[in-house]
């Protein structure tokens, strides 16, 4: 399927620039790699963090559709990786949105929601997911706010604006301890069963949360996939990051090319070395082989293309009306989610009939036709596998409560060449959405619902609680 075209349209009207400072200090990013290895594995992270870890309750409210409780706490990464974190992003901050009452003593059914890209501070959450989620199913939510987002946003960075791609890292072993933190203490509130979802990067977020916790829980990864890697190279995102910046930090200092490199390597391309390497180990039988497989393709192929010719002919005429027809639909639903930003800021930029429109300008580095053997993105790849990947991580205790929500046409997390989910988790369910990243945020907000309540009620029909 072709990618989203308002995906690249409203990425290209974004300021939003990303590793503007660079990859950040090497003696950072070793002591992230090297404690990634403890956040692996599920039993010494989870021993990291005492079960009644402090928390500080700020604000105890009663709204007018719901009990709005929020607290605070330090982030156990910072214990445990101190003089990393910015000043500004080591306290934690909360928010519940619960019901004004419970209609049951024993079923406190609550998720934990974590942010995506932009989402600063809780109340894009609250609107949009929690208090709909509340009064259509009685599932109360718990919002953390992201390291470097909201008020744990350093004093110097812009907007969204992640410094280093250090950053994101730790963004990402912050979330996956406080997460631990918050779960425990649901857990000690009486609350349950217990839940994990996220839009966009607070969909990988919540699936790397769930590699963590040591009993089966829901887990509704949305928009979202397997690594982060592809989304800052291959993905329209990619065309906000100065490669040139990080191409010259690379080969200026050999910290980054001798010690870093050889900590990390890119998921997927093992397979392919150790095939390279059967090969020759049994050459020239393999290259026989190799021949003999390629004569009895041929003279099969011959029959078959003799036999359905015709058929051919008419399948395809089908297939293309099929396929106009779905990318015309397509169309028409990003122009209506066009329309909902104000101003016409997109709708303006956004025409049916003008493709030229979504084309992102690309850095030099992607021009290039050899820009994939490029060692600076090669190290970017590496590096975001190491730390983002999901094969690099425990699998969930139980993959059958996993249920995926992507969009099939989104440019900001490509899946082409990614390991998927289903094959890392055999169990998790994917489902797909006829739709980019930004129109399925934009409409399609009751489908992420739908499936958080049937995760959960997936949840309770396979571990039941008794009803009070």
């Amino acid at each position: 399927m072709p990618r989203s075209r308002l995906d690249a349209v409203y990425r290209s009207i974004l300021l939003t620039k990303f590793f503007t400072k660079g990859w950040g200090s090497p003696q950072n990013l070793k002591r992230i790699f090297e404690f990634r290895r403890l956040l692996a594995n599920r039993d010494t992270c989870y021993k990291l963090i005492p079960r009644d870890y402090p928390i500080n309750i700020t604000k105890d409210e009663e709204w007018s559709d719901c009990h709005i409780i929020e607290g605070c706490f330090e982030s156990p990464f910072n214990k445990h990786l101190p003089q990393i974190m910015p000043y500004e992003t080591i306290t934690a901050n909360f928010q519940l949105v619960l019901p004004r009452k419970w209609y049951s003593h024993k079923i406190k059914p609550i998720c934990l929601h974590l942010a995506g890209t932009g989402d600063h501070f809780f109340w894009r959450r609250r609107n949009l997911i929690a208090k709909p989620l509340l009064k259509e199913s009685g599932i109360a939510s718990l919002l953390l706010e992201n390291p470097f987002y909201g008020t744990r946003k350093p004093q110097n960075q812009i907007r969204s604006c992640l410094h280093n791609v250090c950053d994101i890292f730790v963004m990402g072993g912050c979330l996956i301890m406080e997460s631990i933190v918050l779960l425990n203490w649901c857990e000690q509130q009486g609350f349950g069963p217990l839940g994990l979802t996220g839009l966009s990067m607070g969909g990988h977020m919540a699936s790397l949360a769930a590699t963590n916790w040591p009993k089966p829980i829901p887990l509704i990864p949305c928009l979202s996939w397997s690594t982060a890697s592809p989304v800052f190279t291959q993905g329209v995102m990619s065309a906000s990051i100065n490669w040139t910046l990080l191409e010259n930090q690379y080969f200026a200092n050999e910290l980054y090319q001798n010690d870093l490199a050889k900590m990390v390597k890119i998921i997927g391309k093992e397979d392919a070395f150790l095939a390279g390497q059967h090969f020759a180990q049994h050459y020239p039988s393999s290259m026989k082989r190799v021949n003999e497989l390629k004569k009895m393709t041929e003279n099969v192929t011959k029959k078959v293309n003799t036999i359905t010719a015709s058929e051919t002919v008419i399948n395809n005429r089908d297939y293309d009306e099929q396929n106009k027809d779905n990318t015309l639909k397509n169309e028409i639903a990003e122009e209506k989610a066009a329309r909902i930003f104000p101003l016409n800021i997109l709708s303006n930029k956004f025409k049916l009939k003008d493709s030229s429109t979504h084309k992102v300008p690309r850095h030099p580095l992607f021009s290039d036709c050899k820009w994939r053997e490029r060692e600076a993105l090669q190290f970017m790849c590496g590096i975001m596998d190491e730390c983002t990947h999901l094969k690099n991580f425990e699998v969930p205790v139980d993959t059958e409560l996993i249920i995926a929500v992507c969009a099939r046409n989104d440019a900001y997390v490509p899946r082409d060449d990614c390991m998927s989910l289903d094959k890392i988790w055999p169990g998790a369910e994917i489902r797909y959405i006829d739709a980019g990243h930004v129109s399925a945020y934009l409409l399609h907000q009751k489908v992420f619902r739908s499936t958080i309540v049937e995760a959960f009620e997936r949840s309770l029909k396979k571990y039941p609680l008794h009803i009070s």
